[in-house]
């Protein structure tokens, strides 16, 4: 989890702990500021609400509580939180019968890609918050033979055979007018150095080489530098993430706002922060969980990210999580993540 914790739960005594604890959790459940009085009702410590809001007031200045507006009442901050789930939070496992529904929903699917879109869709419906699947590292598959053909006004058939035996057909527009001759050749020297490399590697390491030779670059290699940068595309983002149920969070009344609520869905359909902060918790080990701000993107601010990876054969293939409101279950989503990484990762092993 994110580090940066100026909060501990040693800088608490038992009452203040109990207090803070029963404020969380009733914040979360209902989503009303809780005030002293409530404090008094539901805890055992015979305390009265003088006392309680004295202690109110003292979390408050410790950054762990906030009050609305004028209310009388206080909810947590994301600090508040951070020290909830980190030092107070009980996740108890999911029932065994509920497991394994949520395996026999994920691997109804059979093939790759519908088995990432049911994972996301199980997982917005089950936490009824956002899901996001980033797609399996694995399916960057290697180059093992290029051919072109010419075709006709500079345009150019790419035949590209990769490792899992899948065969892509690709037509480039290029710069210049090449030769059948001049095209094999450049074929012969990618298969020569690229076999075996991943797509992206193969582009990046073409566009380094064009920047270090610079103009003293032969023919030959301006061909393949030209090739390379269009027939080895990366894939486009919106290929990399599934994002389901991002509507489930209109009816959030912490991102009511609806500016505030425009540029979230507007994050979710360009995807780009949200596929940078799932591999930014690719090498977690188990559920990592950020609290507003630790996200690092403003528009997540009012918002918590749950996130696991997921493994197959050792080797973590990619990331999973939900997006929701900083008041969400945590006690109920973290299991429910976790276990769906562990169901995917299973499922894909013996898919593949």
């Amino acid at each position: 989890m994110p580090k940066n914790r100026t909060q501990s739960i040693f800088d608490l005594n038992e009452r203040s702990l109990l207090l803070f604890k029963s404020l969380v959790e009733h914040f979360i459940q209902d989503g009303h500021p809780v005030g002293s009085r409530t404090l008094a009702r539901d805890t055992d410590l015979a305390l009265s609400p003088a006392t309680i809001r004295n202690v109110m007031a003292d979390l408050e200045d410790m950054g762990l509580l906030r009050s609305p507006h004028t209310s009388a009442g206080r909810i947590p901050t994301a600090r508040g939180y951070r020290l909830f789930v980190d030092s107070l939070l009980c996740v108890e496992q999911l029932e065994q019968r509920e497991v394994e529904r949520m395996a026999r929903e994920i691997s109804a699917e059979a093939d790759m890609q519908h088995l990432v879109v049911r994972a996301s869709s199980l997982l917005s419906d089950i936490t009824k918050l956002a899901a996001v699947v980033m797609l399996p590292r694995k399916r960057q598959s290697s180059l093992e033979h290029i051919e072109f053909i010419s075709l006709s006004q500079n345009r150019i058939l790419v035949i590209l055979v990769l490792s899992n035996k899948e065969i892509q057909n690709r037509i480039i527009h290029t710069a210049k007018t090449y030769t059948q001759s001049q095209l094999q050749q450049t074929a012969n020297y990618l298969n020569s150095t690229c076999r075996g490399k991943n797509l992206n590697a193969i582009r990046t390491e073409v566009l380094r080489e064009l920047r270090k030779l610079k103009e003293d670059v032969s023919e030959l290699m301006q061909a393949a530098i030209e090739m390379a940068q269009k027939a080895f595309v990366t894939p486009a983002v919106e290929d990399e993430v599934v994002i389901s149920g991002h509507t489930n969070l209109m009816g959030v009344a912490e991102l009511s706002d609806l500016e505030k609520l425009k540029r979230l869905f507007e994050s979710f359909n360009e995807k780009r922060d949200i596929l940078h902060l799932l591999e930014n918790a690719i090498s977690a080990k188990g559920v990592q969980i950020f609290i507003g701000e630790e996200s690092g993107y403003e528009v997540l601010d009012n918002c918590s990210i749950v996130t696991s990876p997921y493994q197959g054969e050792g080797q973590i293939l990619g990331v999973l999580g939900v997006i929701g409101p900083t008041r969400m279950d945590y006690e109920r989503v973290i299991p429910i993540v976790d276990v769906t990484a562990r169901i995917l990762g299973s499922v894909l092993n013996s898919v593949d």
